[in-house]
């Protein structure tokens, strides 16, 4: 048995340029009308380059765009739950034309990090892509506020990238290409991997949705978002070491594997859920571990939408499968963490554990229980939140 396809084939596809074709297109790069890129368009383009995003070439078109939005399909036929899109203001795009290469260059080092050829201008509907991607238009939601605060007119057309926009960088082995991903897998003799999907520390409640998933796969990929994340968020270099603490103390060694990537979260909640498992299913995922309001935020989606999406896409569109789990707690009666398919106890004798109420807990100093996180992590948190005092003791903001 070998490793799931990836998606749309069997073979990755990165549009990360190297060698000689990279050093020749940077010097071209040069020359070319320069469109800075959001943070949001940078992750896009790093998962293009790096093969996170095969089969897709470059940045969708309007039937790509409209396919996508109202049945999760491109032009061509190809399952894609959200648009990968970029978008430029009317000045910039009135002052090239369809067929003209450009340089999308990185927001935060104003280095090139793609050219991109383009085939096509088009206006979109705002507000259709946010009632059917998010499911709602309330400008309060963090995804409807992203697409209506982009600008006007998007652009299509393939890419050549040239950069992993300083995540190797930063991140140095935790960030691993589907590629990479694969050949660790292989070495390790796994077939059947789950996916974690996380912004947060792991509690508890993390730990046991893991456990779950090792139970019936081979090993665990804990996959860490890198992109840009909200005020109060544990940084990704905290998070890390907080997981390593965990997985070296409370797992069966070589059942762990920690990795990050480069995207932004867009807070689609179900159909993210989808995205969330293409990609990993590039990464050679079998499973995606689908908890209680994946890919969620406030009230907008119940709190297991995005299992039921799962039940929605045709068979065969992905070889990855959902582990749907369902919330998870510590019961004082059952004397361990359970689930509302195992626990047949109240609400009153069940601990809620969230990452919400650990940032809480440990930014106003309070106790944090054991059965809500192991002191392992809280100590390397404990620690982040001190030193956020040392270096702010009277910001008001520092803690959200």
């Amino acid at each position: 048995m070998a490793l799931v396809d990836p998606h749309g084939g069997r073979d990755l596809r990165p549009l990360l340029l190297t060698g000689d074709a990279l050093e020749a297109e940077r010097r071209r790069a040069a020359s070319l009308p320069r469109l800075t890129v959001s943070s949001r368009e940078k992750g896009d383009i790093v998962m293009l380059g790096i093969g996170g995003f095969t089969p897709l070439e470059g940045f969708m078109t309007h039937a790509d765009w409209q396919g996508v939005c109202d049945g999760m399909k491109t032009a061509s036929g190809l399952f894609w739950p959200i648009p990968i899109t970029l978008s430029a203001e009317q000045a910039f795009v009135d002052s090239i034309r369809t067929g003209q290469e450009i340089a999308l260059i990185d927001p935060d080092d104003g280095q090139p990090l793609a050219t991109m050829l383009v085939t096509e201008k088009y206006a979109i509907n705002k507000a259709h892509e946010c009632a059917t991607v998010f499911r709602t238009t309330d400008p309060e939601h963090p995804g409807v506020r992203m697409v209506l605060g982009q600008p006007a007119v998007n652009l299509a057309g393939p890419v050549k990238v040239l950069s992993t926009g300083g995540f190797a960088e930063q991140y140095g082995a935790l960030f691993m290409t589907p590629a990479q991903t694969r050949a660790l897998f292989g070495s390790l003799g796994w077939k059947s991997i789950a996916a974690f999907q996380t912004r947060n520390p792991m509690h508890r409640s993390h730990e046991y949705l893991a456990k779950i998933a090792i139970e019936v796969c081979d090993g665990l990929l804990v996959h860490s978002l890198l992109g840009a994340l909200k005020p109060g968020d544990i940084p990704a270099a905290v998070r890390t070491r907080a997981i390593a603490a965990l997985a070296d103390g409370y797992f069966v060694r070589k059942t762990v594997v920690q990795a990050g990537y480069p995207l932004d979260m867009r807070y689609a909640g179900p159909r993210e859920a989808l995205l969330h498992a293409l990609f990993r299913q590039n990464y050679g995922c079998s499973h995606l571990i689908v908890g209680r309001d994946h890919a969620g935020v406030g009230s907008y989606y119940g709190p297991f939408d995005a299992h039921h999406i799962f039940d929605h896409v045709p068979p065969g569109t992905l070889q990855i499968r959902p582990l749907k789990i369902d919330v998870a707690f510590w019961c004082y009666k059952c004397g361990g963490m359970a689930s509302g398919r195992t626990c047949p106890h109240d609400d009153a004798d069940r601990l809620q554990v969230s990452g919400t109420q650990l940032r809480k807990s440990l930014s106003e100093g309070a106790a944090v229980p054991p059965e809500f996180s192991r002191p392992e992590v809280v100590a390397i948190l404990r620690e982040h939140y001190a030193s956020l005092d040392a270096q702010s003791p009277t910001d008001p903001t520092r803690r959200k």
